[in-house]
């Protein structure tokens, strides 16, 4: 029988996703499951996207530009002026998602057998396009205690080597929450230049901030056009994550055009999907300002609820709409499958993601869980409830917070 390759036996599975079978099994027993397992929002996409499609009098669904359509480029430039970053509609390509502009970014900065230096706990599909790529992941590790911000510049020094090509941030971060401080971002452009390495930031949670400030963007520091790379998507902006439209945005010439191969390769990004997320560009503020309100309001409900629960806790995250918690438990992995395998509370139980598959460092996370507050109020309440009354239940519970 012929064997799949290397590649395909080493692509690593989605924390995510994979218990999804187990939640699947929940459901035919008549048990409610609460999805806090993925960042999918129910917040309504903007009006003016979808209003665009649906009155679009497009006969053909043509092939677009490899690079984007140029007015939606024009249009993403003016946005991105308005968030502090300088540049054009010629310095941003549109891609297939966020991922794919990260897959291009790797594949265009990067040899195989380079290293990228990432905090941890960090997005888990980073491991998958690394994979893609070649290229090795060296984790630098956030503390829970210290509400994951980024780790001490020391520990990037220290984490440094002669195959150190580059640095993978996300700010605001999924799956912490954790909004960087402007110091922290200075500080590590600055080791980025000392070290002649690129700075690729995943920034799709930009506008999701919950203390009067948006996050920084890597492309409006000082002296960064040739190894700043920006990776972005619509799919958190405008709840859109099923439109696959995203951005890579830098102003290092050589790597657009090393990015462009691959955007040729695999011809454009999606016809309809660019109309929509053009049009979204039209959003009007106040749209932010509600979605915002919600998501603090959901937010403080999920963390204060955990914090009330004995030997939990969870720090306040200050973007994106993603929090980690530390639980009293032996095995995170073991603890969420067996909330939807041998657990229901009043009819139902809750879906999470264990925090594991979002570290590189064998061993951590086993205590920690990674929720998405995508749910209303109420749900995001019952699912407290059903999360405490489980950590009564569970056999293989520890004694208080760890």
């Amino acid at each position: 029988m012929p064997q799949i390759s290397i590649k395909g036996r080493q692509m690593p599975d989605s924390p995510i996703r994979k218990l999804a079978p187990f939640a699947n099994a929940a459901k035919s027993r008549g048990i409610e499951v609460i999805h806090l397992n993925i960042g999918q929002p129910d917040i309504e996409t903007p009006a003016v996207a979808m209003e665009a499609v649906k009155n679009t009098d497009r006969r053909v669904l043509e092939y677009s530009p490899s690079e984007g359509f140029p007015g939606y480029r024009q249009g993403l430039a003016s946005y991105y002026q308005g968030v502090g970053a300088s540049v054009t509609a010629e310095e941003i390509m549109v891609t297939t998602g966020g991922s794919e502009a990260l897959v291009f970014a790797f594949m265009a900065c990067l040899n195989p057998g380079d290293e990228v230096i990432i905090p941890e706990p960090f997005y888990a599909n980073y491991n998958g396009f690394a994979e893609l790529a070649g290229i090795k992941i060296v984790p630098v590790t956030a503390q829970i205690a210290d509400g994951f911000a980024l780790p001490p510049m020391a520990d990037f020094e220290a984490a440094l080597s002669a195959n150190t090509k580059g640095i993978l941030i996300c700010n605001p971060g999924n799956p912490t929450g954790t909004k960087y401080s402007d110091d922290s971002l200075q500080a590590l452009a600055n080791l980025v230049k000392a070290h002649d390495l690129f700075l690729f930031s995943d920034e799709v949670y930009r506008e999701f901030t919950y203390d009067g400030t948006m996050a920084r963007s890597v492309l409006s520091l000082d002296d960064m056009q040739n190894h700043a790379i920006v990776v972005d998507s619509v799919s958190k902006r405008y709840s859109m994550c099923g439109a696959r439209i995203g951005a890579l945005v830098t102003q290092n010439a050589e790597v657009r055009q090393a990015a462009m191969k691959f955007a040729m390769a695999r011809l454009s990004p999606p016809t309809l999907a660019q109309i929509a997320a053009e049009a979204a560009l039209k959003t009007p503020p106040t749209y932010f300002e509600e979605v915002r309100k919600e998501y603090r309001e959901r937010r403080d409900a999920l963390v204060e609820g955990l914090n009330r629960i004995p030997g939990v806790s969870c720090p306040l995250p200050g973007g994106a709409f993603y929090a980690v918690a530390q639980f009293p438990i032996d095995d995170a992995d073991r603890f969420c499958q067996w909330m939807l395998e041998s657990f229901e509370h009043q009819g139902a139980t809750v879906m999470m993601a264990p925090n594991t598959g979002f570290y590189a460092t064998p061993g951590l996370g086993k205590h920690e869980v990674r929720m998405a507050y995508v749910l209303d109020v109420q749900q995001i309440k019952k699912a407290v409830d059903c999360i405490s009354a489980a950590l009564e239940k569970y056999p293989n519970r520890t004694s208080g917070s760890l």
